[in-house]
């Protein structure tokens, strides 16, 4: 695959001495990598095949504590291990590190060594077998934003992220002259990232000060789902080794833009060569597939809410005029809907799902797509006429959810999503939201303490 180094080309430029460590990562329930560095000779010669790991690792918090109350790994069945395998088509070079490549894993379970359903990459392995028995593949693309700060991490905890000074001081959206201010960090990020094999198209200012937004070329639904997590991971070191920081927090201040990632997707041939969803007879020049497949979104999105915003601040992001959106309908290249068409008239026609936070965990929120996707061609879904106008001012548009407890809800209660990715994993993620809804309810905040320290 263009980007990736074979496994024999691995092999020669550790011989050679240019490698001398190798990432052996998975993607845990947060999205992050997590995983081993081994010798490159060491991996090269045995830990190419496998190696293990805690399986606590799938069933924790984001503190890394260990969560009580999962079917699949606790205190009680001793949390052993399970199977961290390497997918030796994921190679890749890792420029901004020492001598460094990286290879992503699957999980496995350490019996017999099949995929473990609530793997997040396995879960969209799932939902793409799906795909590719009807003679569909599908293309993916996630726009990730985030902000950029003139700290390092340790002074913004020192700052007890407060007071944090931005990159830029006021809002630089596609202001060229302000970004050119940024772009020591920017320009390392995209040459970075493009040498590591993630092909850049360009990065830009966004609607925040400081916030950026980095673009890569679609992909394939898996590949653009690895590429993303490499993004993120390598946005925050590369913004480390230069004294700055960063956030994908979906709303790090309550009177600044959030971040997204919004989420492009299109079905095509199984060869990648006719796109489905292009009918320059049709309305919009929409086939009949694609509108069912985004009335299967639609009709559905409240089910896979979680899977786009998967925190508490997740939803303190659907603010009314900022970008963000607040209702579930679709559109006419309207920024307003959750919904936008784009690339109407072309063979690049597709939706863009604007739902999504910076904080999503991009191989979840692929399945949630696809799995409503078809399951609005299953039933034969008729796509309502798309919204007109601004849909923060539609007092009668279906709401997003609004909150976590309201978007697990939903999901605990979803039939479609048990019968796509299998009652297990719909229970055990549901587990994680509502862990991640019981550590805040039960914490007190800053919010708290300056209204009710003294007024009480």
């Amino acid at each position: 695959m263009p980007g990736h180094w074979s496994f024999d080309e691995l092999k020669s430029r550790v011989s050679s001495g240019e490698i001398d460590t190798i990432l052996a990562c998975f993607v845990d329930m947060q999205g992050r990598l997590i995983g081993k560095r081994f010798h490159a000779s060491f991996f090269v010669e045995s830990a190419h095949d496998e190696t293990h790991g805690c399986n606590y690792l799938l069933a924790n918090d984001i503190d890394m504590e260990p969560v009580p109350g999962y079917k699949a790994a606790s205190w009680k069945q001793g949390y052993g291990d399970f199977v961290i395998k390497p997918d030796l088509t994921t190679i890749r070079h890792i420029p901004w590190l020492e001598k460094c490549a990286l290879v992503l894993c699957d999980i496995l379970d350490h019996h017999h060594h099949e995929d473990l359903s609530h793997s997040p990459r396995a879960i969209l392995k799932r939902q793409l077998a799906r795909l590719k028995d009807r003679g569909y593949l599908a293309y993916f693309a996630s726009e990730l934003e985030f902000y950029l700060f003139d700290e390092t991490y340790e002074s913004a905890r020192a700052k007890h992220w407060k007071g944090m000074t931005t990159a830029s001081p006021y809002i630089q959206d596609y202001v060229i002259q302000m970004t050119t201010k940024e772009d020591a960090v920017m320009r390392a990020i995209r040459n970075g990232l493009f040498d590591a094999g993630i092909p850049v198209e360009n990065s830009k200012g966004e609607w925040g000060p400081g916030q950026e937004e980095i673009n890569v070329r679609y992909a394939e639904a898996l590949e653009m789902a690895d590429r993303h997590v490499v993004m993120k991971n390598g946005c925050k070191e590369i913004a480390t080794q230069m004294g700055k920081a960063i956030t994908f927090m979906a709303k790090y201040d309550y009177s600044l833009a959030g971040s997204s990632s919004h989420v492009h997707n299109s079905l095509w041939s199984a060869d990648g060569k006719t796109p489905l969803f292009y009918d320059k007879n049709a309305e919009y020049t929409m086939s009949p597939l694609m509108r069912q497949w985004v009335a299967g979104q639609l009709k559905y999105a409240d089910d896979f809410t979680y899977f786009l915003a998967p925190y508490i601040n997740s939803y303190k992001r659907f603010q009314a005029g900022t970008f963000a959106p607040t209702k579930n309908v679709w559109s006419l290249d309207n920024r307003t809907a959750g919904f936008r068409l784009c690339g109407e008239g072309s063979k690049a026609i597709r939706i863009e799902c604007r739902i999504g936070g910076a904080d999503l965990n991009p191989y979840l929120a692929f399945a949630g797509l696809i799995a409503s996707g078809l399951a609005g061609i299953d039933e034969k879904l008729e796509l309502a006429k798309p919204f007109q106008g601004d849909a923060y001012g539609g007092a009668k548009l279906r709401e997003i959810p609004k909150t976590l407890r309201e978007a697990t809800d939903t999901l605990a209660r979803s039939k479609m999503l048990k019968e796509a990715l299998g009652e297990d994993v719909v229970e055990h993620y549901v587990h994680t939201a509502k862990w991640e809804q019981f550590e805040y309810d039960r914490r007190v905040t800053d919010w708290e303490l300056h209204r009710g320290f003294e007024r009480y």
